[in-house]
């Protein structure tokens, strides 16, 4: 893995962790709105910071089979990091309830 990957990927793995187990519990709890609200700045923070760093560099990120721009790199790897967690964090604070009220 090349460190552009490396550097985008640990922005996501952080970026994740802080939101799932400091902020989401405070801010939102089991509130699958305020949720979906909070993730959507949250992966913003990390469409941001990447643009900051790869934005018009032509760097071209790998994606085991394919080859991604910074932007689509960022957003599917987030994605791959934060399912995981999400399901667990909604499965755990039954978040899932919140929906159907």
């Amino acid at each position: 893995m090349k460190e552009p990957e490396l550097i985008v990927i640990l922005l996501n793995l952080v970026i994740v962790l802080i939101a799932y187990f400091m902020i989401y519990p405070k801010l939102a709890g089991a509130d699958g709105n305020k949720l979906a609200i909070s993730d959507i700045f949250a992966s913003g923070i990390s469409i941001i910071i990447a643009g900051t760093l790869f934005w018009n560099s032509g760097q071209e990120f790998n994606a085991l089979f394919f080859k991604l721009n910074w932007f689509w790199f960022t957003l599917f790897t987030y994605a791959a990091i934060e399912i995981p967690l999400m399901l667990w964090y909604y499965k755990r604070n039954n978040v899932w309830e919140s929906f159907s009220s």
